[in-house]
């Protein structure tokens, strides 16, 4: 039978909270299958690191809650009291394969910072070099935008770019991308692979449940996020039996994403993905041409219009004349004073904040280009 591709050297896996819930929060018996399949994907020579949702789901019950609640502080709170039921979980599930397992809580600001980044980074190395499993999610309890917008296939994804995982799998309550709704006249089929991510628009049927905060449209950006780290991704059901162990090895389960052949950093990734943009610049097209052939930083003098309300070091796309994303990067000034600041060469910059070496609008170690279709740089 031919193979999609190699086993992987290091497999990142993500379970959402609607495989793992069960009556009394945690579905054991699911768990316990899940990680018999991870310690012999282990055992077989790839390592693993377990991104896993459901410490929301984990708390309800502890807090008397029937369902998901929808407000921002009972989230936090049932994070808190899940998240210590499920490391407790999986601790006691991968003792009798002889594996510790290494709580590891993120942030998007984690990552953003270079030396917070580094530290992450170096925990994860050093867990998997002693044979350690990680167990990574959000930081729920003090996080605001992860618990809005979010869900961890984009933290798997970005865990994998951090990592250079050859393979992210994304274990789902559905079977992969489909060509029909479930229930349609025509019975839907799993879409075997997709070369661009971009492509599960035509086919868009995923589900997401009462207790999970998912749906296809993140695991579609988690495969976008994994292309261009140059990841494979399989999104796969989670209950189908060796789901696991038959995506490692490559064997044809749920839709397939084959990875892009090149990859920037990993940090640039984190600084294209890990946060949503808080505004946009928009750019003349000398600067595009800087940005794109020459590798420079972005300079006001090449800013022609600021969008948005952002602060000092958040995320902004940088789009060209035609309102086309060019990159993406950490912005050095606010909205205001950059508004204040565009069209200005540097030593006029300078003279305006009585500075005498005045920063870049973006630097280009803070700035991820994205404008070539299908390039990343």
């Amino acid at each position: 039978m031919t193979r999609r591709f190699p086993r992987p050297r290091r497999v990142v896996v993500k379970v959402g909270s609607a495989s793992l819930r069960g009556p009394d929060g945690v579905d054991r018996a699911f768990l316990d299958d899940l990680v018999g399949q991870l310690a012999r994907v282990g055992q077989r020579g790839s390592e693993v690191v377990l991104v896993s949702s459901g410490a929301v789901a984990a708390g309800l019950g502890g807090l008397g809650l029937p369902r998901r609640p929808p407000d921002l502080p009972s989230l936090q709170a049932a994070a808190s009291v899940g998240q210590g039921k499920l490391l407790h979980a999986y601790a006691d599930a991968f003792a009798p394969y002889g594996q510790a397992v290494g709580q590891v809580l993120l942030t998007p600001s984690d990552v953003t910072d270079r030396t917070r980044y580094l530290n992450a980074r170096n925990t994860f190395e050093r867990l998997l070099r002693y044979r350690a499993v990680p167990v990574v999610n959000e930081n729920d309890t003090v996080a605001t935008d992860e618990l809005r917008f979010g869900d961890n296939d984009r933290l798997a994804a970005l865990v994998a770019s951090m990592l250079g995982a050859e393979l992210l799998l994304l274990l789902s309550d559905v079977e992969g991308v489909l060509t029909a709704r479930p229930g349609a006249d025509v019975a839907p089929r799993v879409v075997p692979q997709l070369d661009d991510p971009a492509e599960v628009a035509r086919y868009d049927f995923g589900g997401s449940s009462a207790v999970g905060t998912g749906g296809m449209a993140s695991k579609v950006e988690a495969a976008r996020i994994a292309w261009f780290s140059s990841c494979h991704t399989v999104l796969a059901a989670a209950r189908r039996p060796q789901v696991v162990e038959d995506a490692v090895t490559g064997h044809e389960v749920g839709t397939w994403f084959p990875p892009s052949p090149s990859r920037p950093e990993s940090r640039k990734l984190w600084i294209a993905f890990a946060q949503q943009p808080s505004g946009a610049v928009e750019v003349d097209a000398g600067a595009v041409d800087a940005l794109l052939r020459r590798g420079t930083s972005l300079l006001a003098a090449g800013v022609v219009a600021v969008h948005g309300t952002f602060a000092a070091g958040d995320p902004v796309d940088v789009r060209g004349p035609d309102g086309h994303i060019v990159a993406r990067g950490l912005s050095a000034f606010d909205a205001a004073t950059l508004s204040g600041l565009r069209g200005r060469r540097q030593a006029e910059v300078a003279d305006s904040l009585a500075v005498a070496d005045p920063p870049e609008v973006i630097h280009r170690d803070q700035l991820i280009v994205l404008g070539a279709p299908g390039q990343p740089r």
